[in-house]
């Protein structure tokens, strides 16, 4: 369990509105800060931040709080991880307390999910870059497809041997939990056997607004009639497809120069995504949700265009 002393830390050092105006693009107000709500479709800004008692408030949902609350409703934290997010961002040492069994659980079950997750695309992204089936397979597929070498590093896209395990012995050879693997939908379990489920596909993980991979999706590159042509992580405690856009992390930090964003329907539109991304002034998303809101475009201050 995180220390008190760490928690109260954290609550003296987090600036509200350095930490909402990563997510939310905010607008000085007087002595306060305004803008859009990020939970609803909203046009007139209704979202307060106030420095000064270091609080939000979003008149159009009732919502309100502090940094780390603002974390919980946004990115769908739990409290210690809010509070771990924001110690890092300002530096801080966490100090730890004994935990109880159940808090352990509760807390390492959720967290191995993202461990796992990480060390998966890190593997993929290698294994593309620096193995010769690689480079010939994975690598070329992109490449023919317009991709810079900067967008493959900024995406993290990689690349799954055509082998039925290959991935999930290099996971277990490192130590990593037969049962993360499983529940983050990376490694298929039947019976006695184990298979990795993007085996012979290029990879797109897929990122939190905060930067975490979360799943992935698979582009297969053979001709088998049998396997689905595209493949994505399934449902966990850790990816619910109908909130997460895809490149939302990377476009959120790139729409600065002009504010568009341009939504496809299809995580593997690479012509589309190569095109838009190299295009410098504009910003791609895979549609999640609903492309009739607003409230994703709110989050970075652009508008956006759709394109099928």
């Amino acid at each position: 369990m995180i220390s008190k002393q760490t928690i109260d830390r954290v609550f003296e050092t987090a600036r509200v509105e350095e930490v909402i105006g990563e997510f939310v693009q905010l607008k000085k107000a007087g002595s306060n800060f305004k803008g859009l709500s990020p939970f609803t479709d909203e046009k007139s800004p209704s979202f307060m931040v106030s420095p000064v008692k270091q609080i939000w408030k979003d008149f159009s949902t009732g919502k309100g709080g502090t940094a780390v609350s603002f974390l919980m409703e946004h990115e769908h934290y739990s409290y210690p991880e809010a509070i771990k997010y924001l110690a890092k961002k300002y530096n801080i040492e966490i100090e730890e307390t004994e935990q109880s069994d159940e808090q352990k659980q509760q807390l390492n079950e959720r967290e191995s999910m993202f461990v796992v997750s990480k060390f998966a695309a890190e593997y993929f992204h290698d294994l593309m870059l620096n193995t010769q089936q690689g480079k010939a397979i994975g690598l070329s597929y992109f490449k023919e497809r317009g991709f810079r070498d900067d967008i493959i590093k900024k995406f993290d896209l990689g690349y799954c041997k055509d082998e039925w395990d290959n991935f999930t012995k290099a996971a277990l050879k490192k130590g990593y939990d037969i049962k993360y693997l499983a529940s983050t939908g990376l490694t298929i379990v039947k019976e006695n056997k184990q298979f990795d489920r993007f085996k012979g596909r290029v990879l797109f993980p897929i990122h939190s607004m905060s930067g975490r991979i979360l799943g992935f999706g698979g582009r297969i590159l053979t001709n088998d009639k049998k396997a689905a042509k595209y493949l994505n992580s399934p449902e966990s405690d850790i990816y619910h497809k109908s909130k997460i856009l895809y490149g939302i992390f990377q476009a959120k930090e790139r729409n600065c120069q002009r504010r568009q964003l341009f939504f496809s329907r299809r995580l593997y539109g690479c012509n589309f995504v190569s095109s838009i991304w190299n295009r410098k002034c504009s910003c791609f998303f895979r549609d999640g949700i609903d492309l009739r809101s607003n409230s994703i475009s709110k989050k970075v201050n652009a508008k956006h265009y759709s394109a099928f």
